[in-house]
């Protein structure tokens, strides 16, 4: 419970067997962005993928910390009954579960795949993506193509206004946003800060980086090995920041075989 009120977080749940693997998405994201890859690690564990505060059909949250959103979803957590369970989030959600590993139960994450983020303090980049997201929320669009126009404006990549476009639902009147918007932009600030983590964590942890991706690099490596003693690191080759979108089985061999050992 948080300021007396409850957050709720969607999970979409995959498979019923095996140890609990809880995926968080990043930022702009949602659990459907996991579908294909939550599906193919089911048949060995049981995955929940999750949408974050002010994302998909999880409760809005206008301060959005990393402590209120870990809070969040260990709440869910054990509202689920999860005793023990691996994270694996990515971007702004795998500095969710950094937060979450330094304020869970001793033993409650067993361990933390951090895929292309570090524990820094991170540069505004998004600027233009909320304009054109606000543009959209505000306008009265009756199908994709329209929204797609509409974004080009502001985003040029083809592959990065379709991500974004997922966040489109059906209504009576048309097309809407499932984003809280408002208290995403009035956050930005915080979610660009490295999580409030104090002491270092002991859980095993992969961090994955994206050959091509500058989110994680040599000068972040100390800053890390600071908070997470016990990290391992693999790069995937000719990727970027969605580097688990661009190479989805190679990005679900490393997640199978850091699980399994």
């Amino acid at each position: 419970m948080l300021n007396n009120k409850v957050i709720m977080i969607h999970a979409k749940q995959y498979g019923e067997s095996g140890p609990a693997l809880v995926i968080i998405h990043g930022l702009f994201g949602n659990a459907d962005n996991w579908h294909s890859i939550a599906q193919s690690l089911a048949e060995h564990f049981t995955v929940y993928c999750l949408d974050l505060p002010n994302h998909g059909k999880s409760s809005a949250l206008e301060e959005a910390s990393y402590p209120k959103m870990a809070s969040a979803i260990l709440a869910w957590a054990n509202s689920t009954q999860l005793s023990s369970f691996s994270l694996l989030g990515h971007s702004m959600g795998g500095k969710v579960a950094m937060q979450m590993a330094a304020m869970a139960k001793p033993n409650q994450v067993k361990k933390l795949i951090i895929a292309d983020i570090s524990p820094v303090d991170y540069q505004p980049g998004h600027t233009d993506i909320f304009k054109g997201l606000k543009a959209i929320d505000q306008a009265d669009l009756q199908s994709r193509k329209q929204a797609d126009t509409l974004l080009s404006q502001f985003e040029p990549s083809l592959p990065i206004r379709q991500f974004l476009l997922k966040n489109l639902t059906k209504t009576d009147k048309g097309l809407s946003l499932v984003l809280s918007l408002d208290n995403i932009a009035n956050s930005y600030a915080t979610i660009l800060q490295k999580p409030e983590i104090t002491t270092p964590i002991d859980t095993p942890t992969l961090f994955i980086k994206g050959g091509k991706s500058n989110y994680i690099v040599a000068d972040y490596q100390n800053a890390i090995m600071a908070l997470f003693p016990n990290a391992e690191f693999k790069m995937i080759p000719d990727t970027g920041h969605w580097l688990h979108a661009e190479k989805p089985a190679v990005f679900t061999g490393l997640v199978k075989r850091f699980l399994s050992k």
